[in-house]
């Protein structure tokens, strides 16, 4: 192996597959990240079992091949090298050698055939979804999966895909979102499959400015879904199993609906949230005509009241929420108002950006003494 590239490109895709590098493995060349330098680009590839990504970039390649070397180490030392320099980078044997400006380093290596082997999947259904319409349902959903192990059907994020229609929800236990979004490859057949929420996560942070589109293929039989953009794709592994039947949980009827602006509610519940956290974070709402009133208590702390203009239709009502549950959702919220619906202090809230019916969250309430 024997090429040069740009100093900044090698450090921007060091830090791409960075994000896929297993931190505790019994497997140590997980560790490892794999460069391959291949006819007029140098592939970067990082894998921890579960997730693998690969980058690539530009590249003067004088001779091809293979090496492993530990990812920590190349990246803090390319991220160290001069900007705008070139990095020259040779292979003797084991040992991969880079040179910048007047910088040099001999790294230590392990075969790339002891890497393991990334999955390629050419069969499953193929999809493309506009990158802007991918990004917002990710973060309006994702957030919801459960960080806890015990149901690991909860740690995904629940993906269907009908005609050209793909509906993401996830669920932990206490609140529920599902975002609808258009695909613009319509698929001929109905799919059901778990993405883990971590892959998601990571597609979205490697998302560019620049991309139009991402292609995803999908193959439930062989537990893989890769999202293949310009210069990277990310394979990930499935989560087995059968989510929920979430829609019975969405009330179909209101007694009671406000609308409020997003911002000043998101305020409001942020403040209430300082003086919830010695009472278990319960925020409690009211609602009345042409007000809603956020209020919280500590019984050490004091107390925090705050109202908010709102159009309220129906009956009065009163109900608690957890107030991380509130911020999280109004934090990921595009449009200027949303409206709140709830049915008793018991049931579910349900909270609906206004001007759009693609996303839905309901979040499960908190029993209080009024």
């Amino acid at each position: 192996m024997k090429l040069s590239c740009l100093q900044e490109n090698l450090s921007k895709g060091l830090s791409i597959v960075g994000r896929a590098v297993a931190t505790r493995t019994t497997l140590p060349i997980t560790n490892n990240v794999l460069l391959v330098a291949d006819e007029s680009r140098l592939k970067l590839v990082a894998t921890n079992l579960e997730m693998a990504i690969s980058h690539w970039i530009g590249a003067k390649v004088e001779e091809e091949g293979s090496i492993t070397v530990p990812a920590r180490l190349i990246t803090e030392f390319v991220n160290s090298l001069p900007t705008g320099e070139k990095v020259d980078i040779k292979l003797t044997g084991k040992t991969l050698e880079l040179k910048c400006a007047r910088y040099e380093a001999r790294i230590s290596g392990v075969d790339a055939k002891d890497f393991p082997p990334i999955p390629k999947l050419d069969d499953g259904i193929a999809t493309s979804i506009e990158i802007g319409v991918l990004r917002q349902g990710i973060s309006q959903v994702v957030f919801a999966a459960a960080s806890d192990e015990s149901r690991p059907v909860l740690t995904g994020v629940d993906v269907q895909i009908e005609g050209s229609l793909l509906t993401m929800a996830a669920a932990d236990g206490f609140r529920l979102a599902v975002y609808k979004l258009p695909l613009t490859k319509a698929v001929g057949q109905k799919i059901e499959v778990i993405v883990p929420s971590r892959s998601l996560n990571e597609l979205n942070r490697l998302i560019g400015d620049d991309e139009e589109a991402v292609d995803m293929t999908l193959n439930p039989n062989k537990s893989l879904a890769i999202f293949r953009l310009k210069k990277t794709e990310l394979v990930s592994q499935l989560v087995q199993g059968a989510f929920p039947r979430y829609g019975q949980l969405i009330p179909q009827s209101a007694a009671a609906k406000a609308t409020v602006s997003v911002a000043e509610f998101l305020r409001a519940c942020k403040m209430a949230s300082i003086f919830a956290r010695d009472g278990s974070g319960i925020v409690r709402l009211v609602m009345n005509p042409g007000k809603i009133t956020v209020s919280s208590k500590s019984e050490e702390l004091g107390e925090d009241v705050g109202e908010l203009d709102a159009t309220v239709e129906g009956q009065e009502a009163k109900i608690a929420f957890n107030g991380k549950y509130l911020t999280d959702v109004l934090s990921v919220l595009k449009e200027q108002q949303v409206t709140l619906e709830t049915t008793s202090p018991s049931s579910p809230g349900v909270l609906r950006p206004v001007g759009s019916d693609s996303y839905v969250h309901v979040v499960m309430p908190m029993f209080v003494q009024w």
